[in-house]
């Protein structure tokens, strides 16, 4: 689901074939017959924005019929667990969980905690910056349980109440899936799940890109635990991540309120102004998190070498604290506004592939400068003299840099893949001409500032002269042109850690402290370099051929799949033996298997958990979610989330339908910018009656950037096109390769009719809706362009993450040209 894997992740896409060969059975839930579907033993058709609806009705089929694995759901989840008198479920609340305030458009998420002992620290859920809220919300440790799951405010019984309306009837009437087809995937996956057997959810943007897309993967998660498929071979939800290393531009990070490894950034309005207020706010007592103290000033010793001292706070107050949400969808509306003098874009196209791209072109209109690092000159690079608004480039105050960059073959480097594999890459060739790697710009930028600002003494400057910046290699390599070229290698060592005394590298990030003895760059990656010459991300040993631990590192630790402690039972046998990984060798005294066991090692099954512990002491031999404070799986999130604990079908921003299961329309949390230059369609609107969605074309990538100046695939994909039903254009009077407008609240776009039964309707509540799907990669600039899908989409925000919805907003059709 979310996904379309065969044609955007078609190199991974080979190993469901192969367990297809040997009897897997693969199911797409989409809305477009894809390749994928084509590829699947089972497709099934379900409305763009309806997703919760299905995977609730999936968990709904599990509880009802008594299909839950119980002894991996009593012992590995908090389906026990007590939930405070003050919690109201949005069942009982028409949609609206308790603790919403409509005023400000938050939750306060008190009443969502556990009952039991008192909660180590209040979390403000509308305070905390999304990425960094999972592992460090302080939920308690130690709640209280029933473990018969009989108490009618446990997490069992609230899910079985949340649920109860999410029937096969009901899948059918919001998500337009006839309900034979539900029960088929219902019955196929109850019955892949078990002792026995495990089923693997996979997902892409398709989930991810939409008002509600935390609380998508929440419900897989929900559903999986429910069957026993986490921490298990063959198990787990699979987030598909993009080319080269998106996983790696997550985990170090390129977003704005992460410090590398998902520690939280610091941010004023959280009061996070020391040290250690910081990390008393943000670690927890119970889970592995607790170590929070130890990455975050191993981090600054990284950072600022000798000058991170314990009386400046390891310097600390060096790091500039985020002031409020400062994500791109909310810089790009402060820069339409005027309040953003200079942007720098790596790899980025915002003119084309951000949504509302008119208004993002006419943003960078109102920047002093703009500085474009890519391989080619991009939509955002020419904005100032191409761009389809025409304006005249005397008009346009924007100094424009363009720096030409090097591809993947031209620099060292590690690329993170959706395993969560970091494989070291060597250059193969000098980059042409002028264009540097990114770490070469990067570096040397740093290198040009620090030497700029070194003799100020002004207190704002302090970090940026204190920065530790010493990564040219003592020999350049004589092979290559660029001799000034930074060497990947010396950051990944950084990125690794060492002992600050003697530099030695440090094996894991169980050596790190928080005393400023050690420093480490990117805690999770702690490992991939533990002592010189043994970089553990160029190893291709392929071993076993299934986990094979010896090709590249896998974080953390090297463990190949994470909680995998769950794939043993209680006792620390495992399941059963055809589904053998980890488990507990109790003449040894520890965990042994095919994979690094993601447990403390010699730590057994039957030992007690410490009251008067910390950390995964404070959890049982047989709590396998070492990362949770209270060690288990969460059906139920008493912590962490803005927009709810439980996911609950709404419906997206724009939408055509009225939610069918609640008064509440839409999620109540979710970020609206209401502008006059980002119009948002009301429910039901005539003007805009159909859904729209859009989507990647194997042949094309993202905006286009890499692949419209590629003549071959130019040539194989040159035209932009909507994809329509048979029905749809019959009712508009379209016949195929029609010119056709597509027209939102925001804008209008023309482009080629692709009439194809591909795109079907929707029955919802008795009634019809059509869905049209449109591809997001051409633009102004290439070998090919054309109309860009990326003017239609709304600003929108999802309140856990900031990401924008453009898999389901509204849009209309016509006939004809725009001109």
């Amino acid at each position: 689901m979310g996904s379309n894997m065969a044609e955007n992740h078609p190199v991974g896409f080979r190993w469901p074939m192969k367990a297809r060969e040997r009897g897997a059975t693969i199911i797409h839930v989409d809305p477009r017959f894809s390749r994928t579907s084509a590829a699947a033993n089972l497709y099934v058709p379900i409305r763009s924005g309806s997703d919760i609806a299905f995977l609730g009705g999936l968990i709904n089929y599990v509880l009802r019929r008594d299909l839950w694995f119980h002894e991996y759901v009593i012992a590995y989840t908090n389906a026990s667990s007590i939930i405070s008198d003050q919690y109201i479920d949005a069942e009982d609340n028409g949609g609206v969980f308790s603790g919403y305030d409509p005023r400000s458009g938050t939750y306060d998420n008190a009443s969502w905690a556990y009952a039991g002992p008192a909660q180590e620290a209040k979390e403000d859920a509308a305070a905390h910056t999304g990425h960094a809220m999972e592992g460090t919300s302080p939920a308690k440790h130690r709640p209280a349980r029933d473990e018969t799951l009989q108490h009618p405010r446990c997490v069992f019984q609230i899910l079985k109440r949340h649920y109860a309306r999410y029937t096969p009837e009901m899948v059918e009437q919001v998500c337009g899936t006839p309900k034979d087809l539900f029960l088929q995937v219902a019955d196929v996956l109850a019955k892949n799940s078990g002792r026995e057997r495990t089923s693997a959810i996979c997902y892409a943007v398709g989930w991810t890109q939409q008002s509600y897309g935390a609380q998508i993967i929440r419900a897989a998660g929900i559903l999986q635990l429910l069957l026993g498929n986490m921490g298990r071979p063959g198990g787990g939800i699979m987030a598909l991540r993009g080319h080269v290393s998106i996983q790696g531009s997550t985990d170090v990070p390129t977003l704005f309120d992460l410090l590398p490894g998902y520690l939280p950034h610091p941010a004023v309005f959280k009061g996070d102004d020391t040290l250690e207020k910081y990390m008393r706010e943000s670690a927890v007592r119970g889970g592995y998190w607790s170590n929070l103290p130890k990455f975050m000033v191993s981090l600054l010793k990284a950072w600022y070498g000798d000058a991170a001292l314990k009386d400046n706070e390891y310097g600390y107050q060096w790091i500039p604290k985020l002031t409020g949400d400062h994500s791109h969808v909310t810089t790009s509306a402060a820069m339409a506004d005027g309040n953003v003098k200079g942007f720098v874009v790596f790899g980025q196209n915002p003119a084309n592939g951000s949504p509302n791209s008119g208004l993002q072109r006419r943003a960078l209109t109102q920047l002093d400068w703009l500085v474009a690092v890519d391989l080619y000159e991009t939509e955002t690079a020419a904005f100032w003299y191409a761009a389809p608004e025409g304006w005249k480039p005397s008009d346009i105050k924007t100094e424009v840099f363009l720096l030409p960059t090097a591809g993947p073959a031209e620099k060292d480097g590690t690329f993170t893949n959706t395993q969560r594999v970091l494989q070291f890459h060597d250059k193969a060739v000098d980059p042409p001409g002028d264009a540097r790697s990114d770490l070469w710009l990067v570096y040397h930028l740093g290198r040009r500032l620090k030497e700029l600002y070194r003799d100020s003494s002004l207190p704002q400057d302090e970090g940026l002269r204190h920065l530790t910046w010493d990564y040219l290699p003592e020999h350049p390599d004589p092979h290559w042109r660029i001799k000034d070229e930074p060497s990947a290698e010396a950051v990944l060592k950084e990125i690794n850690g060492f002992t600050v005394a003697d530099r030695k590298l440090v094996p894991d990030f169980a050596a790190l402290k928080d005393d400023g003895s050690t420093a480490c760059g990117v805690w999770i990656y702690s490992g991939v370099y533990p002592e010189e010459g043994k970089n553990m991300a160029r190893r291709r040993a392929k071993g076993d051929g299934w986990v094979s631990p010896e090709w590249g590192f896998s974080w953390p630790g090297n463990r190949r799949m994470l909680y995998n402690r769950a794939s043993a039972d209680p006792q620390g046998r495992p399941w059963s033996e055809r589904k053998k990984y980890i488990w507990w060798d109790s003449a040894q005294g520890k965990w042994t298997g095919f994979d690094r066991p993601d447990f403390p090692e010699t730590k057994a099954p039957d030992t007690p958990p410490r009251a008067d512990g910390v950390g995964v002491d404070l959890h049982s031999g047989s709590d396998p979610f070492t990362l949770k404070a209270d060690g288990r799986g969460w059906l139920f999130a008493p912590s962490g989330l803005k927009d709810g604990p439980l996911p609950t079908h709404y419906e997206p921003l724009e939408s055509p339908l009225r939610n069918a299961l609640y008064p509440r329309q839409d999620s109540p949390v979710a970020k609206r910018f209401p502008r006059q230059d980002n119009p948002i369609s009301p429910p039901g609107d005539p003007q805009y009656p159909y859904i729209v969605t859009t989507y990647r074309v194997t042949e094309q990538y993202t905006s286009g950037v890499m692949s419209r100046w590629v003549p071959w695939l130019s040539e194989l994909m040159p035209e932009m096109f909507a994809e329509i039903s048979p029905e749809l254009a019959a009712e508009k009077g379209i016949a195929n390769m029609d010119w056709i407008v597509v027209s939102t609240a925001r804008s209008q776009i023309e482009c080629r009719a692709l009439v194809t039964r591909r795109m079907r309707p929707f029955r919802h509540n008795g009634g019809v809706v059509h869905e049209i799907g449109l591809p997001y990669h051409w633009g102004y600039k290439g070998l090919v362009t054309g109309a860009m899908a990326n003017d239609l989409v709304p600003l929108s925000e999802e309140p856990n993450v900031y990401i924008q919805e453009d898999k389901a907003f509204t849009c209309n059709i016509s006939k004809g040209r725009l001109r």
